[in-house]
């Protein structure tokens, strides 16, 4: 019964909240279209092959959406961060986290760098064809041995002749297997720290640079992890990214948007999660009536949505924050620890009520509970975002 039809006035539209406007949601319209209909049909053969085709970074291009924020005379649509925004909650419905890290990596992650730091002879040589699907990309900071805190980098890059002479390692490298190039962090100081790193950007072929192995995960099963090895290669000049030993300012620049991107995938993913259970509670049945009218489902539910929207809330708070240009560090830092951990909550309570259906794949939830566990690690674990926020309260 409607709120007409109880004799209660309309409620207000439903509107979306502010950046977005009617062209972000026709975007989002035909983004989801194209995910339902293009990408969700092959998640599962995806997820077990460990993989997804090239052809879906091709594809991607066709239609615009590995240039959404980029200027048109690169290539890109000449959009914003919001348009990349509605991108990254739209991919989550077809139900693979490690698509949606692979995508990202690329298009959030990776090519950023290069548009803001990198030469034009740079952006020409690999920004131009990363949005045409043609090259791709990856981010390469974590190693063996340093993490969260990049200031402990070792792979080194002495300086030579016309370049740069590179040894070291990277590891859990989204996108590291098909990488066409990977924008690496070095220290090329022989103390390192925040005063001595930089970025190179290392080529598929160069002499030395190898890919150690593929590394079996947990979740994000469909995207290609990969542990990278360095042996003696040479870096031209040409590929060194921004100013040496300028890097840290590079890493710290790239850090909101990557975490934004991934609080935005988390309230995707939870506002999927709640419709499916929603949905399946009112389909099964328990002691002769649906579940969803147990107090117990009932309450479950209802703290689902709760921190759904808790999240969603602080997400598109921080986003406007960050879209309109001014400092966000703090916002986009709690957007990020709230919403990774909200997201695991509600895959588990996901699972819960769905029961031992949940664990079947053709229901996705035990999928969702593997993705979803490593937001409070990558990125940026929950213990360096409370210290972040902890600096930013003045403490």
């Amino acid at each position: 019964m409607t709120l007409t039809e109880k004799g209660l006035p309309p409620a207000a539209a439903r509107r979306p909240i502010p950046p977005f406007t009617d062209e972000h949601e026709r975007l989002r319209e035909a983004i989801r279209r194209f995910v339902t209909t293009e990408l969700r049909p092959h998640v599962g053969e995806w997820e077990d092959a460990e993989w997804f085709p090239n052809e879906v970074f091709t594809r991607m291009a066709e239609l615009g959406y590995l240039g959404l924020k980029y200027p048109e005379q690169y290539g890109g649509e000449g959009g914003d961060h919001v348009h990349d925004a509605v991108l990254a909650e739209e991919l989550t419905g077809a139900g693979s986290g490690g698509l949606s890290a692979g995508i990202g990596a690329h298009i959030g992650i990776a090519t950023p760098p290069i548009w803001k730091f990198g030469t034009e002879d740079q952006k020409q040589r690999f920004l131009v064809p990363a949005i045409r699907g043609e090259r791709i990309a990856a981010l390469g900071i974590t190693e063996p041995g340093a993490g969260s805190d990049v200031a402990g980098i070792r792979t080194f890059a002495r300086r030579v002749d016309g370049g740069y002479v590179v040894n070291g390692s990277k590891t859990f490298i989204t996108n590291g297997v098909r990488a066409d190039f990977v924008v690496t962090a070095v220290k090329t100081t022989e103390d390192g720290g925040h005063q001595g790193l930089s970025f190179l950007l290392i080529e598929k072929g160069m002499e030395g640079y190898s890919v150690s192995k593929k590394l079996e995960k947990l979740g994000w099963r469909a995207s290609d992890t990969a542990e990278l090895a360095f042996d003696d290669v040479f870096v031209p000049d040409e590929n060194m990214l921004g100013e040496e030993n300028k890097g840290f300012y590079l890493i710290m620049a790239n850090f909101q948007w990557e975490r934004l991107v991934m609080a935005l995938g988390a309230v995707g993913s939870m506002g999927r999660l709640l419709e499916r259970s929603v949905a399946y509670a009112g389909e099964r049945t328990a002691f002769g009536r649906p579940i969803g009218k147990h107090q117990a489902i009932r309450h479950k539910i209802a703290e689902m949505a709760v921190r759904h929207e808790a999240a969603r809330s602080l997400t598109y708070h921080a986003l406007r924050l960050f879209a309109g240009g001014e400092h966000a560090i703090r916002e986009v830092t709690e957007a990020k620890l709230i919403s990774q951990r909200a997201a695991y909550e509600v895959a588990d309570d996901a699972l819960q009520i769905h029961g031992g259906a949940g664990y079947m794949k053709e229901y996705e939830i035990e999928r969702a509970v593997r993705d979803t566990r490593l937001g409070p690690i990558g990125g940026g674990t929950d213990e360096v975002m409370k210290e972040i926020l902890g600096k930013q309260l003045g403490l």
